[in-house]
């Protein structure tokens, strides 16, 4: 039986989500959580497989549940679904640790391809902004570099932006313009073939530029998790 836990501060999508999820054989909703807190709670004491997490919930928001999640239960899958479509919170919750991100006016059609994606151990992305669902297996280990060569410079810009580092922080770290940071984003991504950051996040991964685990400090919110006993992420080097 597959366990999932859900999390959404909204007592009605909960309803909906969980009478779709558990009419797909084999899996149970084992728990729900109305905040970030609640829900790393919940997934502590219940355990679940795969988390579908709210993005903007109270407490403490998706990403940072996702990070202590994937802290506690590095092998729990977490999904996370949200009204937002824009490749900055996809990358975001890669960042947090997160293999899957669905918008929800489309939660219907790939909600389940989400989870199943997960349990595969697999990416799934899945917004109106992107092409397509973007499925692709992580296996980081066995997956060989894309043959492509980067300068040192421009695997420098690849690391800085994938870290979640604007261009003009990118030009601040290397001493250099913002418009010649933009000229190496362009030629490298030109060069990947490569058309949003979600793309350019799983090179980075794939060719250890940039740790799966690697995010932005967290916000105040975790202060209340430390409060509870929970030490505060730790950003991989």
């Amino acid at each position: 039986m597959l366990k999932i836990l859900l999390a959404d501060d909204h007592e009605v999508v909960r309803a909906g989500v969980r009478r779709m999820l558990e009419a797909h054989q084999g899996w149970t909703v084992c728990g729900e959580a109305r905040t970030g807190v609640e829900a790393i709670m919940k997934a502590i004491e219940l355990r679940p497989q795969v988390v579908v997490l709210d993005l903007e919930m109270p407490e403490a928001n998706g990403l940072e549940a996702t990070r202590e999640i994937k802290k506690q239960l590095p092998e729990a899958e977490v999904l996370v679904y949200s009204v937002h479509e824009t490749d900055h919170f996809v990358r975001e919750a890669v960042f947090a640790g997160a293999h899957g991100y669905v918008c929800k006016s489309d939660a219907g059609s790939h909600l389940i391809c989400a989870i199943e994606a997960l349990i595969k151990h697999k990416f799934f992305f899945a917004t109106r902004r992107s092409e397509d669902p973007y499925d692709a297996e992580f296996l980081p280990s066995a997956e060989p570099a894309l043959p492509v060569v980067l300068t040192h410079r421009e695997n420098q810009i690849v690391q800085y932006l994938t870290e979640g580092s604007t261009n003009r922080e990118v030009a601040s770290k290397l001493g250099i313009s913002v418009k010649t940071v933009e000229t190496h984003r362009t030629t490298v991504m030109r060069k990947l073939g490569v058309h949003s950051i979600v793309k350019l996040v799983h090179y980075a991964v794939r060719n250890n530029i940039c740790s799966y685990g690697t995010a932005r400090l967290q916000s105040e919110n975790l202060k209340k998790l430390r409060r509870l006993g929970n030490s505060s992420f730790a950003a991989s080097s």
